[in-house]
């Protein structure tokens, strides 16, 4: 992939402005704590994280009509500028002391609109650049960046706030939107940047295109559901570090550097995946992944569940560029921007539908509960994965067998 004429103009790009999306979810919920009412801090930065997520699955089916029809690098490079201008604005904003906080979360909401169709973009580009057999690579190595911007993109974000404060993070990262945005226009060639899927589809071509196809749905249903039961942990976690640890916000860093740690070297393994069976390895990231959350559950020493965490990260690392590459692998190349877009959504929205689960599961269950909880769900989630593939299998040896059995009566 490195020595790809093309990707190799393109890549700098992308891997600047990973750091720039490592950076913003530290930035987002400090400048929120900053500029909220002190009686309502929690409310608005729970809305401004929100704000980040939920439009980007709006605009997936909203924007339909407009962006069907448009090739990979014209749709992420539409995404980035529009995050470099709006996180621009609010950046001036911050500085000069004239930014509200009703007004702050509702231009977090417009940068995101864009977002499913920008991630949908990058890997339709990697998709149209790539012959079939380095779909695997190529995603792969973009999601190395992404995993390695979870381990500086924070640490960058919080020298920059401890030295001048959070509105200045919104400068850095806007910078690296804007240098994503300049890469997609310039870097990569006219004919690339040409329009080759089909226009005029209808908003909702990418959500039909997957309820027509058995595979995708379950392949959908899987993902929806790992996010989804893994939401509740994002909420458990830090209490599990004061509650039953009763440990420092450094022990809270630990798992979350242990975990980005693993899940940068996941994501590289992945690349070299070629011989194994995609289907059957992403199921097994979900059975795995619960397996190794569960000493968290079943409570252990800090270092041991350091480690457990950091070994999460490892086996979840390869997921993101399996179920990539296995959507890419299963849709036709006329409407693969639309599916994308919509798978983006619809997953979308299981991140903020665990989370939201995670707080009355806490209430009730405790931090160590509820990480018990997931692990078990995610367990058994994996097992009907497994369940459900053996099965569809087996179904067609056993009509072909009675086929044969009646053609030899006959």
């Amino acid at each position: 992939m490195l020595r790809h004429p093309l990707l190799r103009r393109v890549l700098p790009g992308i891997g600047v402005s990973s750091l720039g999306g490592g950076m913003s979810p530290v930035a987002i919920g400090w400048l929120a704590l900053t500029i909220a009412p002190h009686s309502s801090r929690g409310t608005w930065v729970a809305l401004a994280v929100a704000a980040n997520l939920l439009p980007g699955a709006v605009g997936a089916i909203a924007l339909g009509r407009w962006l069907n029809g448009r090739s990979g690098p014209q749709l992420a490079g539409w995404d980035a500028l529009l995050r470099a201008v709006v996180f621009l604005v609010i950046a001036v904003l911050g500085i000069t002391g004239t930014l509200n906080i009703g007004l702050y979360v509702a231009l977090i909401a417009i940068s995101a609109v864009l977002q499913a169709w920008g991630k949908a973009g990058r890997y339709t580009m990697l998709s149209e650049l790539l012959p079939k057999e380095q779909h695997l690579a190529g995603n792969s190595l973009v999601n190395v960046m992404l995993e390695l911007s979870t381990i500086f993109g924070p640490l960058l974000a919080a020298l920059i706030i401890a030295r001048s404060g959070p509105a200045w993070v919104f400068v850095a990262v806007a910078g690296t939107y804007g240098l994503l945005a300049a890469t997609y226009g310039f870097a990569v060639p006219p004919e690339a940047r040409r329009a080759v899927v089909r226009g005029g589809a209808s908003r909702s071509a990418g959500l039909r295109a997957i309820a027509g196809d058995r595979a995708l749905i379950g392949l959908l249903l899987l993902t929806f559901g790992f996010f989804a039961m893994y939401g509740p942990a994002t909420v458990a976690i830090p209490l599990y570090v004061v509650n039953e640890l009763h440990a420092s916000a450094a022990t809270l860093a630990g798992f979350y550097t242990a975990f980005g740690i693993g899940a940068v070297v996941g994501a590289f393994v992945s690349g070299h995946l070629q011989r194994w069976p995609l289907l059957g390895t992403t199921i097994g990231v979900v059975l795995c992944f619960g397996l190794a959350l569960l000493p968290l559950g079943i409570g252990v020493p800090t270092v041991v569940a350091w480690t457990a965490f950091g070994l999460c990260g490892a086996i979840w690392g390869p997921f993101p560029t399996t179920t990539t590459t296995l959507f890419q692998r299963s849709t036709p190349a006329d409407i693969l921007p639309q599916v994308l877009a919509a798978r983006t959504a619809l997953t979308g929205l299981a991140v903020p539908l665990g989370a939201t689960l995670g707080a009355p599961m806490v209430a009730v269950l405790g931090a160590r509960g509820t990480l018990l909880t997931s692990s078990l769900a995610l367990i058994a989630l994996g097992v009907v994965a497994a369940a459900c593939v053996l099965l569809s299998r087996a179904r067609p040896a056993e009509t072909d067998q009675e086929e044969l059995v009646m053609e030899g009566k006959r």
